[in-house]
């Protein structure tokens, strides 16, 4: 039987403002097994595969188990690299990219987002959740999405959108970085050039709306926490106690 949908982890070593946070150990297992853990529970996903730039990586995720590729390290984001990987592979038709410092992620929102894609209206899918705390709203680290009727992104922001002109009429939404994509739309937004409003708002997504690209949203109660600084590692292994 041919593969159709994929979850590919891309899993760099290099990071800003926490290296080596993949490998980071929480009771005894590196946050990228955390990860992929929860991802081989999916329903829809046929493979599970960790794209990595880092022999240190790889060798981990052997060492658990894990399907792992080596990458190119020239990579600018997560997207090319996980497209080095789905190019290997004609029978990939869907691809869930799923970051690989989101270890508190959980099946159920990686089906919701693959199904969404894989239903074939839309070219990438997505997460989104009403923000209720003010301090997230005004965070520009908290990025917000606002969507039609058919729950097609209309734009992403680190700005609070919409700006509430008249108090208390409108839901404001957060982006949860999660994408499901057709392969024909995965190779598309990373053959297309940055677009304006994506290097103003530094968000890869604004790369696909600005080429007239289709976002599909659902909305989710669940909140994954993704691992950026110590504090988020430290707030994590609190998490799993």
């Amino acid at each position: 039987m041919k593969d159709e949908a994929a979850i590919l982890i891309p899993a760099r070593y290099a990071s800003t403002r926490l290296n080596a946070k993949v490998l980071a150990d929480v009771k005894g297992k590196p946050v990228i097994q955390w990860v992929w853990e929860k991802a081989i529970q999916s329903k829809y996903a046929t493979r599970v595969i960790i794209a990595t730039d880092h022999k240190e990586i790889y060798k981990k995720a052997k060492s658990f188990g894990a399907e792992v590729e080596m990458t190119s390290p020239d990579h600018k984001c997560g997207s090319d690299r996980i497209m080095e990987v789905a190019s290997r592979h004609d029978e990939f038709k869907y691809i869930l990219n799923l970051q690989g410092d989101e270890p508190s992620v959980t099946p159920e929102i990686i089906d919701i987002v693959l199904k969404t894609v894989m239903d074939g209206d839309c070219d990438i899918s997505t997460l989104v959740r009403e923000l209720k705390d003010d301090k997230q709203i005004q965070d520009p680290n908290c990025v917000k999405c606002v969507f039609d009727n058919n729950f097609n992104a209309l734009y992403f922001s680190r700005s609070p959108i919409p700006y509430e002109r008249n108090k208390n009429t409108a839901k404001t939404y957060g982006h949860i970085g999660l994408y499901g994509y057709t392969k024909k739309s995965l190779k598309k937004l990373t053959s297309l050039p940055q677009s304006d409003i994506e290097k103003a708002e530094s968000l890869e997504q604004l790369r696909a709306l600005s080429n007239g690209m289709k976002i599909k949203v659902s909305i989710t109660e669940l909140n994954p926490i993704g691992i950026d600084t110590r504090e988020d590692l430290i707030n994590f292994k609190k998490m799993v106690g």
